[in-house]
Order: C-alpha cells, then sequence, then structure tokens
C-alpha cells in the first residue's frame, strides 16, 4: 500500500510548536520569542484550530497562566533541544482517506547541533496521542526539505540533500526512490541553485519555493536587490522552476537584507552578521496563512505577493524578526497536522479548555 504526502493545504486539526525554555539558543531573547509563539497560538486557536504545545515541565505553570482564557492548546510535558519541530515533528502521508503519521531519523541538521532529545519527541510524547501507529524510517530527512503538491510533485535541493553527514550513501537518483517509496511522490524536482547565506539548514525548500493550490509557485526570489550575493543563485534557481514546471505560475518574493550584532543581542539591523530572512517560509492552516515579516521595508510587496499567490486565504503577517536571530522563520518553527491524525477525544479536550496530557 502506497501512501503519499499530504499538501499543506489539505484540511488541518492542529499545529505542532516546541515552547522556548532557558536551555534553548533562545536564552538571549527567551521573552520577545515567546511573544511570537503566543501570537501563533492566538492566531491558531482563533480559527477554531488546536495547537499541541510541547513545553518542558518547569513551564507548564507558566504557560498555563499566560494561556489564561484560551481554548484549541494541547500542553504535552516534554524535554528537546531545538524549538524548530519542522525538522523533527512526524509528517503526515495519506491513502484512499486514511492518514498515516510518519518519522525520519534527524541529526540535528547534518550533526551540527545537539538533537538527543529531539529525536525521541515523535516516539516518547506525541505518538500515544496518534490515530494510527508511528511508522519511522530509517534516512536522515527534515521536514523543512520536504514541499508536495496535490499530484506528487516533491521539491527538495540538492545542497540539503547531498550534504555529506545526513546520507552519504544516497545518490540524487537514490533519493527519488526513496522519497517514491516513503512519501509516494509521483515526480520529485530536486533544485540545484538556490541558498540563504547563514543558513544551517543547508538549503531547505521551505525558505525558497513553495506551491500553492492551483499550478503555483512562490518563491524568494531577489529582483529588487540586483546587486545582492543572492541576485545570481535565486536567479538561477526561479529558471529551474519555470523548466520543470512550465505550466505554474510563478510568483517572486522580494528579498530583505536584516543584519545581526552577533555579539548585540538587542540591536538587530545593527551588526555585521547577514540573517537569513525569508518571505517564502510561511504556514498555510486552512483558510489561513501565517506570513512572516521583519519589520523592514519589503514586508508589505511580500504580503501582496502572497495575496495574489493565495486570493482564497487570508493573509495574517507575524513578525519574525526574532526568529530569524536564529537562522529560522515561522514555517520552521510549526508542524500542521491534518485532521484525523490526533485522537479524537484530546482535540476535543482542547478545544474545550487548555489541556496539559498526563500519563
Amino acid at each position: 500500500m502506497t501512501y503519499q504526502l499530504l499538501p499543506e493545504w489539505v484540511t488541518q486539526e492542529a499545529v505542532i510548536l516546541a515552547w522556548p525554555h532557558q536551555q534553548t539558543d533562545w536564552a538571549p531573547w527567551l521573552q520577545d520569542t515567546r511573544c511570537v509563539y503566543l501570537d501563533i497560538i492566538t492566531h491558531i486557536s482563533q480559527s477554531s484550530g488546536a495547537v499541541v504545545l510541547l513545553v518542558v515541565d518547569e513551564d507548564i505553570a507558566d504557560v498555563q497562566q499566560r494561556l489564561h482564557g484560551f481554548t484549541g492548546v494541547l500542553i504535552v510535558p516534554a524535554q528537546f533541544n531545538d524549538t524548530w519541530v519542522r525538522d523533527y515533528g512526524f509528517l503526515t502521508v495519506e491513502h484512499d482517506g486514511q492518514v498515516q503519521p510518519i518519522e525520519f531519523e534527524f541529526n540535528g541538521w547534518a550533526e551540527k547541533y545537539a538533537a538527543d532529545l529531539d529525536t525521541q519527541v515523535n516516539r516518547r510524547y506525541l505518538a500515544p496521542l496518534l490515530t494510527q501507529p508511528l511508522i519511522s524510517y530509517p534516512e536522515f530527512v527534515e521536514g523543512g526539505a520536504l514541499e508536495i503538491d496535490g499530484n506528487g510533485h516533491l521539491l527538495s535541493t540538492a545542497q540539503c540533500l547531498l550534504h555529506p553527514q545526513r546520507n552519504p550513501q544516497l545518490t540524487e537518483q537514490d533519493y527519488h526512490a526513496m522519497f517514491s517509496r516513503t512519501l509516494g511522490a509521483q515526480q520529485a524536482t530536486i533544485l540545484q541553485h538556490g541558498h540563504l547565506e547563514n543558513d544551517d539548514t543547508d538549503g531547505h525548500i521551505d525558505t525558497l519555493a513553495r506551491f500553492t493550490l492551483h499550478q503555483g509557485i512562490v518563491y524568494q526570489g531577489a529582483n529588487n536587490r540586483p546587486t545582492d550575493p543572492h541576485f545570481a543563485g535565486l536567479k538561477a534557481m526561479a529558471k529551474e522552476l519555470q523548466q520543470a514546471f512550465p505550466a505554474h505560475t510563478l510568483f517572486s518574493l522580494p528579498l530583505p537584507h536584516i543584519m545581526d550584532g552577533v555579539e548585540d543581542v538587542d540591536n538587530i539591523g545593527a551588526g555585521t552578521e547577514r540573517l537569513p530572512a525569508s518571505y517564502a517560509n510561511f504556514l498555510i492552516f486552512n483558510d489561513l496563512i501565517l506570513a512572516p515579516i521583519y519589520g523592514v521595508a519589503e514586508d508589505e510587496e511580500a504580503l501582496s505577493v502572497l495575496t495574489q499567490a493565495y486570493p482564497h486565504h487570508q493573509i495574517i503577517p507575524v513578525n519574525c524578526a526574532t526568529l530569524i536571530r536564529q537562522y529560522g522563520s515561522l514555517h520552521c518553527i510549526t508542524m500542521q497536522v491534518p485532521q484525523g491524525v490526533i485522537k479524537p477525544e484530546w482535540i476535543a479536550q482542547a478545544l474545550e479548555q487548555v489541556t496539559v496530557v498526563t500519563a
């Protein structure tokens, strides 16, 4: 039986988030980061969706207080290294209306960061909440490296997949076969170009190109910055997309230029390090699109492009200037959950009141 990875625009019942805590890399900006998370939680809960919120034990009481008066939140006590749940949270595939959670192995983005706790999250904390047993695959693949449309056409990048610390035994052709076997990909396009400076995921597709519902692709361009070092690579990526998807409409997002001081934790924009800010790192959740903005001039144009690309969605801006200080953005910290994946009694409890999962 072949299951197919579901596109992000199918009906979703929840979003998974991992609440930033003092032992994460968010420590210098912890309160600002938590405000971004609260903004996302508010939008999801107000849309009648549920948030599955991973929280370390010592923060549960504080989170409950912050969420006083909320509904739609299921607090799951858990231990984790990082909050980038897009890359270690389970994925959802489907066959004949039956949804199935799956996971790949995770090694901290090609062994750059510790991941000993992240690798346990699905099996230890989330699996008991699911309607179907979790299927695990041995390959190292991050969720942010995968984008798929409703026809089973998968997008990814060679720079990420072929990194020697992920799956050195796999060739590009091997990946095509593996994506067909595990994700039901009818076809895979693996981009050779496109990368943002200081993106330590090695070029995740969710920072570069995203499908729309009706034969379109939104991509991170740089047409507004023809002298930018990213211009040539992103233009070459756009050409690849045009060649691979000749019938698709391409929507180019403007490129922001945001610098950060490595030592100056309070003054974003004043340093010498380029941050990998991407407008392609948005989340589709039912009829909403939560769109990252950064408090810069390009925000308005980016929101306009998304409105054109997704005319039937409500585009909600979320200021993610704090998130990019750790080299990711809104899509990276979220993982959507299609309808029917979580046991209905847990969803029902969460929608009635903020609920803490107990063993």
